[in-house]
């Protein structure tokens, strides 16, 4: 039987809800493209409530107990003694998600001898030494498209929070005041702005139909291009580098993976060819991003603001300079794991595992490795090799 370690992020500071704000959620059973949501055989939780702290458990432990399987549920996941670590020598299946991650990195597995699987509950498994996985003959898998419109939705909160200046406008509200001069004049309209971009798969294409109500102009880039229907239904402009798309766009938003090709993409070199007062939204990965490039951008009014919910590493340490910066509109990685997503990625996430355990076939649009290489979405989206270096920074988080 098979030991599972899952590493979830810790439960609200007043413990599990006793209540929730609403009594149910919509029933999404497919998703634009056609793909079915999650069909796992059966659940053993109710759709809306939190599954993706520990206490929630993803809903897995009746299922895994009551097939003779162990399952290891913490959030404690950094420094050479978590016990995460203290897991991994007889763990067949490591489960995590990217809002709080268990860096597997080549050193981790290395310590895992038994360990046959990787899987992310949610989208995006950059947090694995990909190449490890790999070297290893480690499936790793993740739920594709269970959350893509829960960002996407982030994504556009984010643009419209940041040209509209909302938060230092909610906060003259906090404070008591009514100073109407200080919150707008910062504040713009996003009607008329050009707004790209950068990766145009299930989230980038799904925030410009978002976008397109707004009567902007759409730009996008991505080494895939876009049907020709797609590109006249949205107007869209393809650019096929990052420079042409930064030079005319006032808003760009990041929604492409990270991997050893995108690392850093966005520097103090690459930011010079934005325009002067551009906005910068990244709900895809923060180390796409350089940190500090980012603080001196927004220092220098190069950048008019920043946004988003993705760090690195994450959780990010007090003393990170992202949390003090001028002009940004950041939170916790939180994007993609709304009640509402962590329904489907829970689902998503049991439907791996039977697969896995009655040696039938996963989905391929949730393999990212198998078979020593990259495979199904792994195979369109990344490149080998490994980008979770300097993941170790996450245990300076003091709780």
């Amino acid at each position: 039987m098979a030991k599972v370690v899952c590493v979830l992020y810790d439960d609200p500071v007043g413990g599990l809800p006793k209540s929730y704000a609403r009594d149910d959620i919509p029933v999404i059973t497919k998703y634009p493209d056609g793909q079915t949501a999650p069909t796992p055989q059966a659940i053993d939780f109710k759709p809306g409530e939190l599954l993706g702290s520990v206490s929630g458990e993803l809903g897995l432990r009746k299922f895994l107990e009551s097939n003779g399987h162990t399952l290891v549920v913490t959030s404690d996941k950094d420094g050479a003694n978590s016990k995460l670590d203290q897991e991994l020598h007889d763990a067949e299946i490591v489960i995590s998600q990217p809002f709080w991650p268990a860096y597997m990195t080549a050193e981790r597995i290395a310590k895992a001898p038994k360990l046959k699987m990787i899987v992310t509950a949610g989208i995006g498994s950059d947090h694995t030494d990909l190449q490890a996985a790999m070297d290893r003959g480690i499936t790793v898998a993740e739920v594709t498209y269970c959350n893509s419109n829960s960002v996407a939705e982030h994504v556009v909160m984010t643009m419209l929070a940041l040209v509209r200046n909302y938060i230092p406008s909610y906060n003259w509200v906090i404070k008591g005041g009514w100073n109407i001069a200080d919150c707008v004049s910062r504040s713009y309209d996003l009607e008329g702005m050009h707004i790209g971009t950068v990766a145009a798969g299930r989230i980038g294409l799904r925030v410009l139909r978002l976008l397109k109500p707004h009567d902007v102009h759409l730009h996008y880039l991505d080494r895939h291009r876009l049907p020709e229907a797609v590109e006249k239904e949205l107007n869209l402009t393809y650019h096929t580098s990052l420079e042409s798309l930064t030079k005319v766009c006032d808003v760009v938003t990041l929604n492409c993976p990270l991997h050893p090709e995108t690392e850093h993409m966005i520097n103090d070199k690459s930011l010079k060819n934005f325009k002067r007062g551009a906005y910068l939204v990244n709900t895809a990965r923060g180390k796409l991003c350089d940190r500090d490039a980012i603080v001196r951008a927004l220092e220098s009014g190069q950048l008019a603001g920043y946004g988003g919910d993705v760090w690195f590493p994450q959780p990010a340490p007090q003393d990170h300079p992202w949390r003090t910066m001028p002009h940004h509109g950041m939170t916790p990685h939180i994007s993609g794991t709304s009640l509402s997503a962590q329904a489907r990625y829970a689902a998503g996430t049991r439907e791996i595992l039977e697969c896995y355990f009655a040696k039938k076939p996963i989905r391929n649009e949730y393999l990212i490795v198998q078979g020593g290489k990259l495979a199904g979405v792994g195979a369109h989206s990344y490149s080998a090799g490994n980008a979770t270096g300097g993941s170790e920074e996450a245990a300076k988080f003091k709780r």
